[in-house]
């Protein structure tokens, strides 16, 4: 909703205030039980929004309730950013609110993709509400935790209405000393997706450590814009290696369903998102090509019928990586495990997947290094 706040005129030339002595705002606002207003949030991330301005100061905002202790708030394209996401997730704020206009921009960036992603990837709980609206292919909400996902996708042809979504989710503790291990448990004693992965789970990591993957040709190929370096996905399994520049990223993976008319390629890209709006990325995703040749990699496809067990892993530079695992129709899968070494190194394994693999990805995000 908007805010309309006034603000003071001043004849200095770096004065961010509106000629009309007011500022708009793009607000988040929460109430209490009884109706009363207990937060506003004025978005500080716009994207194509010049209806409304950019708060002169950041806002983590946050309220407190009696059911689940602390939550925060952000809007739609902030989640891309540092701030205020991180700085409320470092903050130790847990349960987050999420309330967006998000057009889908696949392989990487749909709406229940990346919700999903950053819930697993900061380990917290989201609750996203996105708008639906077909024309710009506005759809996508769920209620996220490190554990389990409750969500909607509208897929084509579905009635354009709202749809309610209710689920039980854990309350989640400030972690101490900002550590990301997950140690919540699903209510009902289902076992979370842990940041840690046990030795018994790690798909012979040791020994893919050990041996280097055999090298293949690679070709450059768009994906969002960007011009990712790719390898092709030709064996019935295999272990390849793909780099942009140091940053590299590893598969070690196994058809359980190939279709022949499907062709699949690791791709990876270091550097700056080539939009008007710049942000520094390190990405590692497994991808289905629209098509059978390889200059379709990268493009937008949103189903599949083949199925792979996986393990894939990027040697980051930065501590923030969003993990995600994308299928046919929308659908996602939790990963069976993430691990995160020391080195920022971050490893997803996953298998028996029950839908065809759209995209398998790691979103690594290098916050200092946006413009």
């Amino acid at each position: 909703m908007p805010d309309l706040q006034p603000c003071s005129m001043k004849t200095s030339s770096s004065s961010s205030c509106p000629p009309d002595g007011h500022w708009q705002f793009n607000t988040n606002v929460a109430f209490r039980s009884d109706g009363l207003l207990i937060a506003r949030y004025h978005k500080q991330n716009l994207y194509h929004e010049e209806s409304f301005d950019t708060p002169p100061e950041l806002e983590i905002i946050t309220f407190d309730t009696p059911f689940a202790g602390k939550f925060g708030l952000f809007i739609c394209f902030d989640i891309l950013f540092h701030d205020p996401a991180v700085v409320l997730v470092e903050r130790g704020v847990r349960q987050l609110i999420f309330p967006t206009a998000w057009f889908n921009v696949l392989p990487l960036l749909d709406s229940v993709q990346f919700q999903q992603a950053f819930s697993l990837g900061a380990n917290v709980s989201l609750l996203a509400a996105n708008l639906r609206n077909d024309q710009y292919n506005m759809k996508g909400s769920g209620i996220y935790t490190p554990f389990f996902a409750t969500y909607h996708h509208a897929w084509k042809g579905d009635p354009e209405e709202g749809r309610l979504l209710v689920a039980r989710v854990p309350v989640l503790e400030p972690l101490e000393g900002n550590q990301s291990t997950a140690k919540e448990e699903e209510a009902g004693g289902g076992q979370p997706t842990s940041s840690v992965a046990t030795d018994s789970r790690r798909c012979q990591k040791d020994s893919y450590d050990e041996l280097p993957p055999p090298s293949y040709p690679t070709f450059v190929s768009k994906m969002s814009k960007d011009p990712f370096t790719f390898v092709l996905l030709n064996e019935t399994e295999g272990n390849v290696k793909v780099c942009n520049g140091t940053f590299c990223c590893r598969l070690q993976y196994r058809w359980l369903l190939q279709d022949h008319k499907e062709l699949y390629a690791l791709g990876t890209f270091a550097g700056k998102h080539n939009s008007l709006i710049k942000y520094a990325l390190q990405v590692c995703a497994v991808v289905r090509c629209a098509g059978l040749d390889q200059s379709s990699c990268g493009q937008v496809v949103e189903e599949a019928e083949s199925k792979m067990d996986f393990l894939l892993e990027g040697n980051f530079d930065t501590k923030y990586v969003y993990p995600s695992i994308l299928t046919s129709r929308m659908f996602l899968e939790q990963p069976e495990s993430l691990e995160r070494a020391a080195d920022w190194r971050v490893t997803m394994k996953h298998s028996n997947m029950k839908g065809g693999l759209v995209t398998a990805c790691l979103y690594g995000r290098i916050y200092q290094e946006d413009n």
